[in-house]
């Protein structure tokens, strides 16, 4: 009940938020240009009640998500993590079971790209003395 409770404060909060950002005149850039308007018109309060309103938003869904974790049903959580389990495990099991496939396969070398290659690490190779 607390964890259905606390997903749906998270919702709503969430939605306020994005109406509370949407709201905020921008403070540069381009958009600044356009929000010049509000400043003038007399509504210089709105932006401190906006913008801690924002901040009061973001903590609360902060809380509530914790709270939210907290308040998961345990059995729930067990049976969903021996879920996932089993599924890695087959997963795993399936990997290792398969054919191991070349990452990188060996190309082959153009004849004439053989003989530069053959020729030029002969020339790294300094010469034996006998």
């Amino acid at each position: 009940m607390l964890y259905t409770l606390c997903i749906v404060l998270i919702l709503i909060a969430s939605v306020i938020l994005i109406l509370a950002i949407l709201v905020q005149s921008p403070k540069s850039g381009m958009a600044a240009n356009f929000g010049a308007a509000n400043q003038v018109m007399g509504v210089r309060e709105s932006a401190n009640i906006l913008e801690k309103t924002t901040w009061t938003l973001a903590a609360l869904i902060v809380v509530l998500s914790l709270v939210a974790t907290l308040a998961m049903d345990q059995d729930l959580v067990s049976t969903s993590n021996s879920a996932l389990q089993n599924d890695a495990n087959a997963l795993m099991e399936h990997v290792n079971t398969s054919a191991p496939v070349n990452a990188m396969p060996n190309a082959e070398i153009p004849a004439s790209d053989a003989a530069a290659a053959t020729e030029g690490a002969a020339a790294e190779q300094p010469a034996q003395a006998e």
